[in-house]
This record gives C-alpha cells, sequence and structure tokens, in this order.
C-alpha cells in the first residue's frame, strides 16, 4: 500500500440561512466548493480559485474555520490517500453566477441539506450526522500523482504555547535544519492518519515536555523554499502548510527536548514577551506572537 497525501481547501459561503455546496461529475456526493492545493500556492489564494472555477463567483477569504484529515483507501490502486482539509469562511454576492447544471451547484438550508449525501467533512461541519457514502461516491477519478522526486509537500501544526503566568514556550531548531539557531512555534509535520491538533499536541510533549489544551485556531502559514537544504542534503522545492493554534499550558514544567523529537530541535525553553522580542525567532513565530500584543 502507497501512503500518499494532498491538501485540500474548501470555502463555506452562507446566504440568508442558506450554505452553497457542489456536486461533482456523475452521482458523487456533495460537498462544500473547494479543490486540491497545487504545489508552492498558498491555501487562501487557492481556494478563492477553487470556488470560482466551480460556481462562478467571486470570493474574498475570511477567518479559517476547522481544519481537519481524513484517510481514503483505494485498493484496487494501492493507495491510501491522506487529506488535510482547511475550511474557510468566505464572503462574496448572495447569489451564484454559475452557467452550468443547476444539479451540480445549490443553495441548501440545513434540513434540505440532510437529505443530500453529504462529504463526511461536510456534514460534520454543518452539525448534521456523518453516515457512509455508498461504495464508490467518493472514488477519486484522476490517479493519484507519484510524489515528484525533487519537490517535498508538508502539512505541520504549530502552536503559540503560553502558560497561566504568560510566557511563551519555543523551540530552537537544530544545525543542519533550515532556520538552524533560530527559535520556532512548538509543532511540526503530522504523520499519516493523524489529526492536527492530536499531532500538535504529540509534538508539544517531544519537543518541550509539556502537556497542553488546544483553545483556539488562529490560521494558517505559507511556505515556499525552491531551494530548501536540510538533512537530505541537496536543495529540494519545499512546499509547507501550517497551521496555527492557541494552546495553554495550565500546569508548566521545565521545557525539556525528549529523544523521540527526532533530531530537529535543539532546545526548548519558556520565555516572557519582552525575552522572545529579543531572539532570532523564525518567521511564522514571530507573526503568531505578534497577536500577543
Amino acid at each position: 500500500m502507497e501512503f500518499v497525501r494532498r491538501v485540500e481547501v474548501f470555502g463555506v459561503l452562507e446566504d440568508s440561512g442558506r450554505v452553497l455546496v457542489v456536486r461533482g461529475t456523475g452521482a458523487g456526493d456533495w460537498r462544500l466548493p473547494g479543490g486540491v492545493v497545487p504545489h508552492a500556492e498558498h491555501p487562501e489564494h487557492a481556494v478563492v480559485r477553487e470556488v470560482g472555477r466551480q460556481t462562478g463567483l467571486t470570493v474574498t477569504v475570511g477567518r479559517l474555520r476547522a481544519v481537519v484529515a481524513d484517510v481514503t483507501t483505494y485498493p484496487e490502486d494501492g493507495v491510501a490517500l491522506h487529506v488535510d482539509r482547511l475550511l474557510f469562511e468566505l464572503g462574496g454576492p448572495g447569489e451564484t453566477s454559475y452557467s452550468g447544471p443547476a444539479e451540480q451547484v445549490r443553495w441548501v438550508t440545513p434540513d434540505e441539506a440532510a437529505n443530500l449525501p453529504l462529504a463526511p467533512f461536510t456534514a460534520e461541519l454543518l452539525g448534521l450526522p456523518v453516515t457512509p457514502l455508498s461504495t464508490g461516491a467518493h472514488r477519486h477519478h484522476e490517479p493519484v500523482e507519484p510524489p515528484h522526486p525533487d519537490r517535498r509537500l508538508r502539512f505541520g501544526a504549530y502552536g503559540l504555547v503560553t502558560d497561566p503566568a504568560g510566557r511563551i514556550l519555543l523551540t530552537q531548531i537544530a544545525d543542519g535544519y533550515p532556520g538552524a539557531g533560530k527559535w520556532h512555534l512548538p509543532g511540526g509535520g503530522t504523520d499519516h492518519g493523524e489529526q492536527p491538533t492530536a499531532g500538535l499536541l504529540r509534538e508539544l510533549v517531544e519537543e518541550g515536555g509539556q502537556l497542553g489544551r488546544v483553545v483556539e485556531l488562529l490560521g494558517v502559514d505559507n511556505l515556499h523554499n525552491p531551494a530548501a537544504v536540510g538533512p537530505e542534503g541537496r536543495p529540494l522545492d519545499w512546499h509547507g502548510v501550517r497551521v496555527i493554534y492557541r494552546v495553554l499550558v495550565d500546569v508548566p514544567t521545565d521545557a525539556v527536548v525528549t529523544e523521540s523529537a527526532g533530531g530537529s530541535t535543539a532546545r526548548a525553553g519558556w520565555f516572557t514577551l519582552k525575552q522572545a522580542a529579543d531572539l532570532p525567532l523564525t518567521g511564522i513565530a514571530a507573526s503568531a506572537i505578534g497577536q500577543l500584543g
């Protein structure tokens, strides 16, 4: 079985108690409009483009409402496909200008949506029961492309982690990794089949020795480096999609990097906001800490 990953984006567009849903070709399931994030594209740009392509609407991106992950196995292809799905609130006109078949794009009330075969992630977001789809309803119609030898996609979950005293937990990037020596947000790449929040809390234990609780989804950061040099020892076209959460550690302890951190973290520490301002920070860490004022 080949383990494959990709990132997809979807838009939540509401009007007068209705939500816009779309349907694929054939007898596919109904879902929020959206699609795959191409290599190097920012997720916010991707959702605007995909929603426009599917519905004819010109939309604006609001807050990131939810991030979920799921795995679908296709035994006939020998593929286990993990999809990280980012769901954005969108603004735009109240009526679709989509010119294709009306049965492919629909404004529905929650009661109407409950009678449709919904993709599980769409049903969950709408607060409706999640039921299995019929065989083949979520069958992908395009073959999953093999990974490009010189490209890397990494989906990660990171935390703006604080304790009751307002201190911030940061981790220092180890030698041999991009950004070596800089102080970074705790977190990292999620595993195949792992939910973003579960991956973040795992990384928090591994990189800082802390038990935390996720309290808020802050947003998404996009990193594209066409010539990143890491442990592979050669330049790679690197695309990182990184979601950021607010995390509280109610009972902080001394920050300790465990052996399971994987070698990318040199050390960890608690810092006041003033102390953090004097550290060499990664861009994502500086941006997140800036939200604390």
